[in-house]
């Protein structure tokens, strides 16, 4: 990191996901392992180079760069890459839509990005935000005491093998008995051997076999008192808009916090029928 950076406007939940997805990425070009390397700097763009990076104006930016020493990529699939849906996954381990995440959130915050990659010397991803024009503080929100804690049961619905550890961990400490399975119809098969009441559904939108909606209207008739609290990579704004939930579900965007999901958890087995 560098030593002195100019603070920027954006959203810190946003960005924290940019880091994540791009980590995410380096992580499957490296599957026997490798490097993951985090860089900044304060970036100087005159016109000739901010004319090499699209839609930015001259000016002081914040560059933050992701690298691996992952397979690289070829020319055709740098140029698709922030497509939505597009991937170079198998066609059950990934959706595609972690990089378009990506690349909506700094275009959003009137940044870029520039890609660096060739097949079989890894990959550098380079994100510019623009600096604040003026001086500013970091937001602080009001800190309250909120108890998260527990003894319902969880379903745990998450075809990422780490992503469902981890929320299983965070649920597990706040007293709740979780449940876990990686696709809809393991889902299933746990609910056939589970013989008491599950209260809440936390399950990934995009999976495999049977998505996460299909999966609630099955399990629903059985526990109709049960909750459900979808989450996935991408917003809910474009997952409703290309028709895979219903606008206005309840949702979480992934990556979450250990406050943000335990609360939400909470918000939902707390609400009434």
């Amino acid at each position: 990191p560098a030593p002195s950076l100019p603070l920027i406007r954006g959203d810190s939940g946003q960005l924290e996901q940019v880091i994540m997805n791009l980590a995410v990425n380096a992580q499957d070009a490296m599957p026997d392992g490798g490097v993951l390397l985090f860089e900044t700097a304060a970036a100087e763009l005159d016109d000739a180079q901010a004319a090499a990076h699209e839609g930015l104006p001259p000016g002081t930016y914040v560059l933050m760069a992701v690298s691996d020493t992952g397979f690289g990529m070829d020319a055709d699939t740098r140029e698709h890459l922030f497509e939505p849906f597009f991937t170079t996954k198998e066609t059950d381990k990934g959706t595609g839509l972690g990089m378009a995440t990506v690349y909506g959130i700094v275009r959003q915050h009137g940044g870029n990005i520039q890609v660096y990659s060739n097949p079989g010397e890894g990959a550098t991803i380079e994100v510019y935000l623009p600096a604040a024009g003026e001086a500013v503080t970091p937001e602080k929100p009001a800190s309250r005491a909120v108890d998260t804690s527990g003894t319902e049961t969880i379903l745990l619905v998450e075809d990422d093998e780490g992503v469902r550890t981890l929320t299983e961990a965070m649920l597990a400490r706040q007293g709740y008995t979780v449940l876990t399975a990686e696709n809809g119809l393991k889902a299933l098969t746990v609910l056939k051997q589970y013989n008491d009441t599950v209260h809440l559904l936390l399950t990934d939108v995009i999976m495999p076999e049977m998505n996460g909606m299909d999966l609630f209207l099955h399990v629903s008739c059985r526990y109709p008192a049960m909750k459900v609290l979808y989450m996935s990579g991408y917003t809910d704004d474009v997952i409703g808009h290309h028709g895979i939930i219903e606008p206005g579900l309840n949702f979480i965007q992934k990556p979450f916090s250990v406050k943000d999901l335990t609360a939400r958890v909470r918000e939902m087995l707390d609400q009434t029928m």
